[in-house]
């Protein structure tokens, strides 16, 4: 069983489908008071235009998955090292703005990511008995509730360079600080701290001597010492058979296909404002102001969960790493890929130049604070 991360049957047959005719025709741009009448179904009849409403944007709507969501509420299924923690905490924001509530399982040693049937049963059952709407969040592979004929929820999840992504889980479970945050959030239950060698070796030298932890098998199963390497996983599914073996090119195609035909967003801290405004108007509902409150809290947003602790990695452990990554590579290109269509299809959208914070440039680490944009 995959179980090196981090945590967590009623039969509810009734669908929700508060998203389904009022999500459409506010897709383009989240409606404000001075608009509302552009949305009246009576106000535009005679209308010609190929946009069949006034700030209907036919094109996003083309790669839009929020409208086939049968439940209101949205599940993010977070991939590990990608700034998963930051989207948490500004979801909990915007659900005190939005008026929805945001949840995530319970804390543990290591967290199950794969789940018999029995266990996915029980927690989709959870999910749609909670008060409504509502975010979740939890590691886990993808789950398909459509499969035990219950309501989809809205999926949304955040992905990340495999090749940074890697660097930085290796310095971040030899982090002292994530220990001692462990050992205070879990107490007995805690992994004890490491030995100094493991904590101090970098990963130059973990990849040139070939150690369990760095060693990269293709189409293995499981890594002896525990697999934190694909995140292709939590967009494959529960299909241990197809969706394990590392780097394949099946489990990739089927991560694809569900991002393609089940993923409201999957956005990227390596492209924020893009990601942001992907998210508030493809779910308005639930990401209304999202930049507003992430830009506001950004000192804080921006650092949780990060690790300070890392080091310079060599180009030609860079180099292995890619040529041992391709088809995670493939994937996260191929998210970075809708993400930027989704984006760029709002550009067709009557008032897309209503977004005022469309154009602020990326604020980097070394960057002013104090800058005015």
């Amino acid at each position: 069983m995959y179980d090196e991360l981090d945590h967590h049957g009623i039969a509810h047959t009734s669908h929700n489908h508060l998203h389904k005719a009022g999500h459409d025709r506010q897709l383009a741009m989240p409606r404000n008071d001075e608009e509302d009448d552009l949305y009246d179904d009576d106000a535009n009849d005679d209308d010609d235009d190929d946009n069949d409403e006034a700030g209907f944007n036919s094109a996003a709507d083309a790669l839009n998955n929020t409208k086939k969501a049968e439940a209101d509420f949205v599940f993010f299924n977070r991939v590990p090292k990608v700034g998963s923690q930051s989207l948490m905490e500004l979801m909990r924001r915007l659900g005190k703005i939005n008026g929805f509530v945001h949840a995530r399982n319970k804390g543990s040693v290591k967290e199950t990511i794969m789940l018999p049937k029995e266990e996915q049963k029980t927690l989709i059952g959870h999910l749609l008995t909670r008060p409504m709407p509502h975010v979740y969040s939890q590691h886990i592979a993808y789950i398909n509730f459509t499969r035990f004929q219950m309501p989809r929820p809205i999926y949304i999840n955040l992905v990340r360079d495999p090749i940074e992504r890697i660097i930085s889980w290796h310095y971040y479970v030899r982090a002292r600080w994530y220990y001692n945050d462990m050992k205070a959030k879990l107490g007995d239950k805690a992994i004890k701290m490491p030995s100094d060698e493991f904590l101090n070796l970098d990963l130059d030298t973990c990849v040139r001597n070939r150690d369990p932890h760095c060693t990269f098998e293709q189409m293995q199963v499981k890594n002896p010492a525990g697999d934190h390497r694909r995140q292709t996983l939590f967009f494959c599914g529960m299909n241990r058979k197809l969706c394990m073996p590392f780097n394949s090119p099946v489990a990739m195609q089927k991560a694809k296909h569900t991002v393609e035909s089940e993923y409201a967003v999957v956005g990227t801290w390596e492209d924020t404002n893009i990601t942001l405004t992907v998210l508030e108007h493809y779910i308005p509902r639930y990401f209304r102001h999202a930049k507003v409150a992430y830009y506001l809290g950004e000192e804080h947003l921006s650092r949780i969960n990060r690790n300070n602790v890392t080091r310079i990695v060599s180009d030609e452990t860079r180099q292995i790493l890619r040529k041992n990554l391709t088809n995670e590579i493939e994937f996260y290109e191929f998210c970075k890929q809708r993400l930027y269509l989704q984006y760029a299809a709002l550009g067709n959208g009557k008032r897309f130049g209503d977004d005022d914070y469309l154009l602020m440039p990326e604020m980097r680490d070394d960057d002013a604070k104090d800058d005015e944009y």
